[in-house]
C-alpha cells in the first residue's frame, strides 16, 4: 500500500516539512536580519554560509559513499515535491537545515533555538517523506552543526568584512 495514501491528509504537512520548511528557515534569517535587527549582517552571512559549506559537504560525501534511499528499498512513493535521485547519506537538507540553525543559534540563542526546532523538523519531514533514514539525518545534522562550530572558530566573518 502506498504510504501516501496512508498519510491521508497529513500527506500535505510532511511534503511541506520535506521540501518547503527549509525555504522559509531562509527567510527567517532575512526577517532576523533586515526587519528585526536581531542579527548582524556578518552574523546573517555566517549562518548563510554555514548551510551552504554543509550542504557542499554533504554531496561530496554521497559521491564517496552511495546509498540507497528509503524509497528506493521498500517501493513506496516519496512525499516531497520532485524525486531525488542522488545519494541518501547524509541528508543535504539536513546538512544545510542545521549549519543555518546553528549559525543562528551561535550569534542569537533564542532566534537560534526555534530554527533548530525547524531543522528537526525539516529532517523529520525528509524521513516520514520517505526520502531518508534517521541514520541520513543523523548524519547531515552532524555535518551542518560541524562546518557552523568550525567556521565560528575560523572567524570567517572577518574575511567578508
Amino acid at each position: 500500500m502506498n504510504p501516501a495514501i496512508n498519510f491521508g491528509h497529513n500527506s500535505f504537512f510532511i511534503t511541506f516539512l520535506a521540501s518547503f520548511l527549509i525555504w522559509l528557515m531562509y527567510a527567517g534569517l532575512l526577517v532576523l536580519w533586515i526587519i528585526d535587527g536581531k542579527i548582524r549582517k556578518e552574523r546573517a552571512l555566517h549562518a548563510l554560509l554555514a548551510s551552504f559549506v554543509a550542504w557542499g559537504l554533504a554531496e561530496m560525501i554521497k559521491n564517496l559513499f552511495p546509498t540507497l534511499r528509503p524509497f528506493q528499498t521498500n517501493g513506496y512513493l516519496p512525499l516531497t515535491i520532485t524525486t531525488p535521485s542522488d545519494s541518501a547519506f547524509p541528508s543535504g537538507h539536513a546538512a544545510a537545515a542545521f549549519g543555518l540553525a546553528t549559525g543562528v543559534f551561535l550569534h542569537h540563542r533564542k532566534s537560534g533555538t526555534i530554527f533548530l526546532t525547524a531543522a528537526f523538523f525539516v529532517g523529520l519531514g525528509r524521513v516520514l517523506g520517505n526520502v531518508h533514514s534517521f541514520l541520513d539525518i543523523i548524519g547531515g545534522a552532524f555535518a551542518g552543526i560541524l562546518v557552523a562550530f568550525v567556521l565560528e572558530r575560523l572567524h570567517v566573518d572577518r574575511l567578508l568584512k
